[in-house]
């Protein structure tokens, strides 16, 4: 298989770092093999943005016309759809019924900021003396996208249709174990019309090529999805550069069932808010509470539910579950697992690695449910990224939001329960950027999207999203005729 090339400043072309070969976990198969970037690759599509982005073509465009480029690129994607789906699926390992909803959300991320690019308005404040003054949002610069391995083609078009409608350029870097849907986007977004060199497609390894995007002095703000740790060093060098950052990071979401809840559709949320994307996302449902009055015929129907969750080829329709990631990420959660048993906690269903001959070529585990466990236990606290669900007892709202809010994280929330009042005390309480009531991981690109404390800080999507990548510029217009009186100056 010929290595794939890279987008370099509008240039396909190979990158000149090392080789990187994704497989499928769904059975190790070679998925594809890309000359991935080097650090000289990131310095010239650097500078070769900071130009494109100056060019006037780009640069004076029309709001309007910058967004039929965005509408075409959203167009694209959705006439693509399939083959993309499949394609990730390979490269990733998700089930395709939800590959398929991750296109459809990429091209639906194209469509709002577009839609939002058309009317989005600058301000006139109001005079206080005698002149006016208008506020206007400018480009930033280059920015540098870093994005992550368990919805790329969502992640992407989540950082790059903002950048784009605010008038920056662009150097996407995709997770190294799936670049293949980032260099699929770049192609659309050039057959789309978007002028060459304002985007650049760079695979390769965080510590090398991603930091290497980060540290640029002519990169302008770095927008993250991944990991706190790496977030974290991320804000650091933007300390030094005096450099906006917006960091999607980490989570270890409560889901919580009180005792008015529909059970048969709370348990159907527990379920999915877990186990779907084989808990591969960060907000993941992963702390299960569950009102201490209910908790046993809670628990009872979650392992009987689980247990007949299907696992298996992720192009089957018919699949819940399909492979992790990969052999080294499958080793991470399984010994969070036995991390588990070694604090005190029962593994109930699940909880080994899955082999036999449906299983043997991938990287296959189950659901698996946890119980016996106080939430300061570590595998509460640390974010697994797995099909692990920790379930746990508590008494009444206190209780709950105590043990809720006991996390460094603070992404997301979920809450089932048929008193509306009850749920606008406790999301109100509940330390997340994201609550959801009776149902969970509803996602829209009108509402701003974020996390509080180790989640992160700023916010993706809603009517504000563009102006997250652009800097606000105060023009003031004199209207008096009369000369500015400064002490006793006389021309």
């Amino acid at each position: 298989m010929s290595a794939l090339d890279i987008l370099v400043g509008g240039e396909w072309r190979p990158g000149r770092g090392a080789e990187i070969v994704t497989r499928s976990p769904y059975d190790g198969s070679v998925a594809g093999v890309v000359a991935g970037a080097s650090v000289d690759d990131v310095d010239e599509a650097v500078r070769r943005g900071d130009a494109a982005m100056r060019e006037a073509s780009w640069h004076d465009m029309a709001a309007h016309d910058r967004a039929q480029l965005l509408h075409a690129a959203g167009r694209a994607i959705d006439a693509d759809s399939e083959r993309l789906a499949r394609l990730q699926t390979t490269d990733n390992g998700k089930p395709v019924t939800e590959t398929r909803a991750l296109v459809a959300s990429a091209a639906g991320t194209f469509r709002y900021v577009a839609a939002a690019l058309e009317t989005l308005d600058d301000d006139m404040p109001v005079s206080r003396g005698p002149y006016f003054s208008m506020s206007v949002h400018e480009p930033l610069g280059v920015v540098g996208a870093i994005t992550p391995w368990n919805s790329p083609i969502a992640s992407d078009a989540q950082k790059v249709a903002p950048a784009l409608a605010a008038g920056n350029a662009v150097v996407l870097k995709p997770a190294e174990w799936t670049p293949l849907m980032a260099l699929e986007l770049g192609r659309i977004l050039l057959e789309a019309g978007i002028p060459p060199g304002l985007v650049s497609i760079l695979p390769g390894p965080g510590r090398t090529v991603g930091q290497a995007i980060v540290e640029h002095p002519l990169v302008r703000k770095v927008a993250f999805t991944g990991g706190t740790g790496t977030g974290r060093g991320i804000a650091h060098v933007a300390a030094d550069k005096v450099m906006p950052v917006s960091l999607e990071l980490g989570g270890k979401s409560p889901n919580v069932i009180f005792d008015d809840a529909d059970i048969d559709l709370a348990v159907r949320g527990a379920l999915y808010g877990i186990f779907s994307s084989q808990g591969q996302a960060c907000i993941a449902g992963s702390r299960l509470f569950v009102q201490r009055s209910r908790y046993d015929e809670v628990l009872d129907r979650l392992v009987a539910g689980a247990g007949r969750l299907r696992v298996g080829n992720p192009h089957d329709e018919t699949t819940h579950l399909g492979p992790l990631v990969s052999e080294q990420h499958l080793e991470s959660v399984d010994r969070y697992v036995r991390l588990a048993e070694a604090e005190g906690g029962d593994v109930v269903l699940g909880g080994k690695r899955l082999d036999g001959v449906d299983y043997d070529q991938g990287t296959y585990y189950p659901p698996t449910i946890v119980t016996g466990l106080t939430n300061r236990a570590r595998v509460c606290q640390e974010e697994i990224f797995g099909p692990v669900l920790v379930v746990l007892p508590f008494d009444d709202e206190d209780d709950l939001v105590d043990q809720a809010n006991d996390s460094v994280f603070g992404l997301a929330c979920g809450l089932w329960t048929e008193s509306y009042r009850r749920a606008w005390r406790v999301a109100r309480r509940v330390e997340a950027g994201t609550v959801w009531v009776n149902t969970y991981k509803l996602l829209s690109s009108a509402a701003p999207f974020g996390g509080f404390k180790d989640s992160g800080i700023g916010r993706e999507k809603g009517r504000a999203w563009i102006h997250e990548y652009a800097a606000q510029k105060s023009v003031y217009w004199g209207t008096n005729e009369a000369p500015i009186q400064w002490r006793d100056v006389v021309l």
